[in-house]
C-alpha cells in the first residue's frame, strides 16, 4: 500500500522558498541602497551659534562701515582738492595766454618796425617764447619786454606743474571712489547675510534668541552697577581726603557724583556731571554740552555712513556731539581713538569715548554709571546702553 502513495513535490517547495528568499534579499538590498544614498538629516543649529554668527556679521558690517566712512571722507577731501587745482590751472592758463599775447604784441611791433624778418612770423604764430629765447633778440629788448618773457616762462612752468598735480590727485580720487564702492558693497553684503539668517529662524528659535539677548543685557547692567558703586566709593573717599586736607571738594560749582541709575533708566551720571573727580570747569562744561547733544539724538535711527542730523552711525554721532562742544574729531573710530588722552575704564568720566572690539569698529559716549549713549547698529536707534554690552577695547578723553 505504501508504494502506491503519491510522492510529495519537494521541488515546488524548494522553488518557493528560494523565491521568497530572493525577494527578501532583494528588499534588504534595496532598503540598504536607499539608506546609503539618502542624505543624512542636517544637524539642528544651536541658537547660540546663530546668535554668534549674526553678531559677527553686524560687527563685520561695522568694520566695513568705518572703511566706507574713511573712503567717503578721503573722496570728499580729494574732490575739493581736485576742484581747487582745476580752478588754479584755469587761472594760470588765462595768465599764460595773456603773457603769450603780450609777447606776440612785442614781436609784431618789432616786425612792423623792421627789427625782425618775415621768416619770424612762423615762430611767432606757434611759440613766441621760443622766438624771444634767442640771445640776439633778448639783448635788444627793453626792461618791460624782458619781464614779459620772464612772466611767460614762469606761468608756463607753474601751469604745467599744476596740471600734473591735478592729474595725480584725480588718480587718487579715482582710487578713493573705488574703495568707497567696495566698502559700500561689503556693508550691504554683511547686513543682507545677517537679515537672511534671522529670517530663517522659527518662532521658538526667535524666542530663545530674545531670551539670550535679555540675559546678555542683564549681565552687562550688573557690571555697570558694579562700576558705578566703585566710582561712587572712590569719589566719596577722594572728597573726604580733600576735606581733611582743607582743600575744596572736587567738582564744586555745579557738578555731581554721576554714579546713579541703571543702564537705560536715564538717571545715571548724565547732564554734565563729573564721575571720578574731574577738576576745572572747562572739561565739565564741554562734557555737559556733549551729553546734552547726544541725549537729544536718542531715538534717531542708525544709518551707516550718516553724520546727522536725522540719523547717525556710531562715529558720526561721537563726531557731531564733540563738534557741538567746539572740539573737532576725525571721522572714523580708528582715528578718533588716537585723539586726546587714554583713560582706564575705572577712570571714565562723562563725555569720554569708549571703543569696542579688537578692530575698534564701534564707539559710544560715556554718560556715567557704566552707561553710554551710542548708535548701535542697522535696525536700531540711538540709545543708552551698558558699556559692558560689547567687549571694551579702550577709552579716550578728547578734551
Amino acid at each position: 500500500m505504501a508504494s502506491h502513495r503519491k510522492p510529495r513535490t519537494r521541488v515546488r517547495d524548494s522553488t518557493t522558498v528560494a523565491g521568497l528568499t530572493t525577494v527578501a534579499l532583494a528588499s534588504v538590498t534595496l532598503l540598504s541602497a536607499q539608506s546609503a544614498t539618502a542624505a543624512p538629516a542636517p544637524p539642528k543649529q544651536r541658537i547660540e551659534d546663530v546668535r554668534k554668527r549674526v553678531d559677527d556679521l553686524y560687527r563685520q558690517a561695522g568694520t566695513a562701515t568705518q572703511r566706507y566712512d574713511r573712503a567717503k571722507e578721503a573722496s570728499t577731501v580729494q574732490r575739493g582738492r581736485v576742484d581747487a587745482l582745476l580752478e588754479d590751472v584755469a587761472r594760470r592758463t588765462d595768465r599764460l595766454n595773456d603773457a603769450r599775447r603780450t609777447l606776440g604784441a612785442y614781436a609784431a611791433a618789432q616786425y612792423r618796425n623792421g627789427s625782425i624778418g618775415p621768416n619770424a612770423t612762423f615762430f611767432l604764430a606757434n611759440d613766441p617764447q621760443s622766438y624771444f629765447d634767442q640771445d640776439q633778440l633778448m639783448s635788444r629788448m627793453t626792461g618791460a619786454q624782458r619781464k614779459a618773457v620772464t612772466d611767460f616762462r614762469t606761468e608756463r612752468t607753474r601751469a604745467a606743474e599744476k596740471r600734473a598735480e591735478a592729474v595725480r590727485n584725480l588718480d587718487t580720487l579715482t582710487k578713493s571712489q573705488a574703495e568707497l564702492r567696495t566698502s559700500k558693497q561689503d556693508v550691504r553684503k554683511k547686513l543682507t547675510e545677517a537679515r537672511a539668517t534671522l529670517s530663517k529662524l522659527t518662532a521658538q528659535e526667535k524666542a530663545r534668541l530674545a531670551e539670550l539677548e535679555r540675559e546678555k543685557q542683564a549681565e552687562a547692567a550688573r557690571k555697570s552697577r558694579e562700576l558705578a558703586r566703585r566710582q561712587a566709593a572712590e569719589a566719596k573717599a577722594d572728597a573726604a581726603a580733600r576735606e581733611a586736607a582743607g582743600q575744596p571738594r572736587t567738582g564744586d560749582g555745579g557738578t555731581g557724583s554721576g554714579t546713579g541709575g541703571k543702564p537705560g533708566s536715564g538717571t545715571g551720571g548724565g547732564g554734565g556731571t563729573d564721575t571720578g573727580g574731574s577738576t576745572g570747569s572747562g572739561p565739565t562744561a564741554k562734557a555737559r554740552t556733549v551729553l546734552d547733544f547726544a541725549r537729544a539724538q536718542i531715538g534717531k535711527p542708525y544709518v551707516w555712513g550718516a553724520t546727522g542730523p536725522s540719523s547717525y552711525d556710531c562715529s558720526g554721532l561721537t563726531q557731531a556731539a564733540w563738534r557741538a562742544a567746539g572740539v573737532s574729531l576725525p571721522r572714523t573710530t580708528w582715528d578718533q581713538v588716537k585723539v586726546g588722552t587714554r583713560v582706564a575704564t575705572s577712570d571714565l568720566q562723562p563725555g569720554d569715548l569708549v571703543f569696542f572690539y579688537d578692530d575698534i569698529s564701534h564707539v559710544g559716549i560715556y554718560k556715567g554709571g557704566g552707561v553710554m549713549i551710542h548708535a548701535p547698529k542697522p535696525g536700531a536707534n540711538v540709545r543708552e546702553e551698558s558699556i559692558y554690552y560689547m567687549p571694551i577695547y579702550g577709552s579716550v578723553r578728547p578734551a
